[in-house]
């Protein structure tokens, strides 16, 4: 069984950073894509930012592209993301999520395509 476990969420004004970081239990780790997506009130979950199995492909949204990178260390098993330059329309539920179909290209934007999902953690930007 996979166990995804989101931490670093919090409160920070316009123009502040956040790390977000995901820990992952269960076997195969690094044979997965893994994602950020978000989700605010009244609005669809979006997709944020992926990473693929080795660590050597991302693809960003265009709405946090040059602010927000994604990055992972497969000896530990996590997964980050690490968010500058925040804006108040960055305020969401930040998700991790795993890629289903290990080693992929690891640019799926689909919520769909991922099977595993931790419990959220909140990000709050205020202005």
């Amino acid at each position: 069984q996979v166990q995804l476990v989101e931490s670093g969420g919090g409160l920070v004004q316009a123009g502040g950073s956040l790390r977000l970081s995901c820990a992952a239990s269960g076997r195969s780790f690094s044979a997965y894509s893994m994602g950020w997506f978000r989700q605010a009130p009244g609005k669809e979950r979006e997709f944020v930012a992926v990473v693929n199995w080795s660590g050597g492909r991302t693809k960003i949204a265009d709405s946090v592209k040059g602010r927000f990178t994604i990055s992972r260390d497969n000896a530990k098993n996590t997964v980050t993301l690490q968010m500058n330059n925040l804006k108040p329309e960055d305020t969401a539920v930040y998700y991790c999520a795993r890629r289903g179909n290990p080693y992929n290209s690891g640019d799926s934007t689909d919520r769909r395509d991922y099977d595993y999902w931790g419990q959220g953690t909140q990000v709050t930007v205020s202005s």
